[in-house]
């Protein structure tokens, strides 16, 4: 059955979670989708786990097309989200929609777009015009500079209450789903509570509706250690084992456990 956004707000009244990993060709597109994996995440980490960049920032959005193409063709069932790179949506609300339009011409059925209150607007806009809106908040990779590096958000009172109300608006503005990443377990459960719309989780403990890993870090290939990741290929027989146990472990809620959050 196909995967949609009707499909992922029952699976939110429901209280079954919701499986999404990364995926950037067409092969891995197919395998995903075969394993059970709900929504395939076409991410701007490309830039650091396929072209070999220090971050997100150099990719293009000509890269995020061109994957997004490829990645549709193997999806199936499973939901095709885009990231909207650095640069393509931090303009006017309608150069946004029209780099936006080129991705769901790819072959994307939602676009990721950084930011709190700030893309209110631009949410806004695209939502108004046919294009759904997946949120980003907590950190956020293209804004690494700012940051001064890749840091946990809402740890404070102050910040947990800001990443609170930006999710409200962005919801009132229309996103679709909410990603938080780097966010205290805590305050990212109070902010599905709050909300109606799915959220998903990274590096942001097991209250939310779901959660998302890089492909490359679940499967063990990236050097270094980061708390929130497990490696898959632990135990398992070959990749396609490898992801069905990701997706089961969320289903279960056994992933992430306490010792994956903040």
């Amino acid at each position: 059955m196909k995967i949609t956004l009707s499909t992922l707000n029952k699976m939110k009244r429901d209280g079954q979670k919701i499986a999404m990993l990364t995926c950037y060709d067409a092969t891995f597109a197919a395998i995903e989708a075969a394993a059970g994996v709900d929504i395939l995440l076409i991410g701007d980490s490309l830039g650091n786990v396929v072209q070999g960049h220090a971050s997100t920032l150099p990719v293009t959005l000509e890269d995020m097309i061109y994957h997004t193409a490829a990645v549709a063709r193997g999806a199936g069932p499973a939901l095709v989200l885009a990231d909207m790179p650095f640069g393509s949506s931090q303009v006017s609300p309608e150069k946004t929609f029209e780099n936006a339009a080129r991705l769901m011409a790819a072959g994307a059925e939602m676009v990721k777009i950084e930011g709190g209150e700030v893309m209110i607007e631009t949410v806004r806009f695209l939502a108004s015009r046919g294009i759904p809106v997946c949120a980003h908040i907590g950190l956020q990779p293209q804004s690494v500079n700012v940051y001064g590096g890749y840091k946990i958000q809402g740890k404070s009172e102050d910040e947990a209450e800001t990443l609170r109300r930006d999710a409200l608006a962005l919801q009132e503005a229309g996103a679709a789903m909410v990603l938080m990443e780097l966010v205290p377990a805590a305050v990212a459960q109070t902010v599905t509570e709050a909300l109606s719309i799915p959220t998903i989780g990274i590096g942001a403990g097991a209250g939310t509706d779901g959660q998302v890993l890089v492909l490359h870090d679940m499967l063990g290939l990236c050097p270094g250690k980061k708390r929130f990741l497990r490696n898959f290929m632990t135990g398992s027989s070959c990749i396609q084992t490898a992801i069905e146990t990701y997706v089961n472990a969320v289903k279960s809620g056994e992933f992430p456990a306490a010792e994956h959050c903040f």
